[in-house]
């Protein structure tokens, strides 16, 4: 009787598929996870001794809504030394619990009733619900392996109508991998200024670039800075996850009508978790960011790992160029990603993500993470050799 009182349009959007084989996962004995996509990283030790020294200076109470000023001026350093974009730190951006926030903030700022929003797909799960939840509609723009995965003004042009407003940019991907090249990033600003889009770029993988590449920020390009909003966090490139410590750049207007929301519903991100964000950037710019080089080496190394394998063992990979995840493709063992993902679990105990959650594009694929413990990959590998062995003989 009580789903009388639930929202129709909250009823109707779907559970998170990510969380669902999260959950299954824990019910599986030994089960070896290569689904979350989180850093297998703690955060350095020296930016968890400054939010305890934090704490026992006695620093507890709220700050200034928008976020510490001291921490929005690393923040503006930051972007303009590492990505070439300038934010003024007094009007210009907003710090927020995770990056999460942000998204949901800005959108539900800059949306009205019917607008529609342009996806990459494959892509991030929350994009779509997030978009719905303000009363948007999500439309897809499909990207293609044989691409890179990587999203043209073309694809973009052909799924515009008078009701489009705002785009959803999101490179290094998740789940694919892929990286926008700067050719592709001018025919995305081209689309966007022609016919007057915003867009909400998502960089919280931006420093998880490898082989001596780069993604240029959106808002760097002539033209765009009036037009992009910039969110970016603190969970990917400094493992710093559970801080939930996230933030949005914006033109002012843009900027102070998602603070409203956030003024609302969440009034400020926690004080300590700033501090440890401010020591994160201080002593990343000192000592070249030295923690943030060491993490992705390593990631870069299991990167190289992962492909080899799955390529060795029939599932074609498209080389991921950023991020941690890998994107095979399964379709040539006849399942669908679900079903593919479902028995792997529960017959070999290692946990991937259907492609299929990140969008329709995504179906004949998985995700896998290699944020993960090598050996643990290695045994991972193993059983999937022995599944597709057992699909072979079917």
């Amino acid at each position: 009787m009580s789903e009388r009182f639930v929202n129709p349009r909250i009823a109707a959007i779907p559970p998170s598929g990510i969380r669902k084989f999260f959950n299954l996962a824990g019910t599986i004995k030994n089960a070896i996870s290569l689904g979350i996509g989180e850093p297998d990283f703690v955060t350095p030790y020296h930016i968890r001794e400054t939010m305890i020294d934090s704490l026992l200076n006695g620093e507890t109470q709220y700050t200034e809504n928008r976020g510490m000023l001291s921490l929005r001026k690393e923040i503006a350093r930051y972007l303009e030394d590492r990505h070439n974009v300038k934010y003024n730190p007094e009007t210009d951006i907003v710090v927020t619990i995770g990056a999460s926030e942000a998204i949901d903030i800005v959108l539900r700022a800059t949306l009205r009733e019917g607008d529609e929003v342009l996806l990459p797909d494959p892509g991030y799960v929350s994009y779509k619900p997030c978009v719905e939840m303000c009363g948007g509609v999500g439309i897809p723009v499909k990207t293609y392996a044989e691409d890179a995965f990587q999203i043209t003004g073309q694809a973009l042009e052909e799924k515009i109508t008078p009701r489009t407003r705002a785009l959803i940019l999101s490179y290094p991907n998740n789940p694919t991998g892929a990286i926008l090249e700067d050719e592709y990033l001018r025919q995305v600003a081209d689309v966007a200024i022609r016919h007057d889009l915003l867009v909400i770029c998502d960089e919280i993988y931006n420093e998880l670039v490898y082989d001596g590449l780069r993604q240029t920020s959106l808002a760097s390009l002539q033209g765009m800075w009036e037009r992009t909003v910039t969110i970016n966090g603190f969970s990917k490139a400094f493992a710093m996850t559970g801080h939930r410590i996230g933030y949005f750049c914006a033109p002012q207007p843009i900027a102070d009508a998602a603070l409203k929301i956030h003024q609302y519903t969440i009034l400020c991100a926690g004080r300590s978790a700033q501090a440890a964000a401010i020591h994160a950037l201080k002593t990343g710019r000192e000592n070249g960011y030295e923690d943030v080089i060491q993490m992705r080496e390593s990631y870069n190394r299991r990167r190289r790992l992962m492909h080899h394998a799955f390529n060795d063992m029939g599932l074609t990979c498209f080389e991921p160029r950023g991020a941690f995840y890998a994107f095979p493709c399964i379709q040539y063992t006849g399942l669908d990603s679900e079903t593919f993902c479902a028995r792997l679990l529960n017959e070999q105990a290692v946990v991937c993500i259907p492609g299929n959650a990140f969008g329709e594009s995504g179906e004949g694929f998985i995700r896998c993470c290699y944020a993960t413990d090598q050996e643990k990959m290695l045994e991972a590998f193993k059983r999937m050799r022995a599944f597709l062995a057992t699909l072979r003989e079917e």
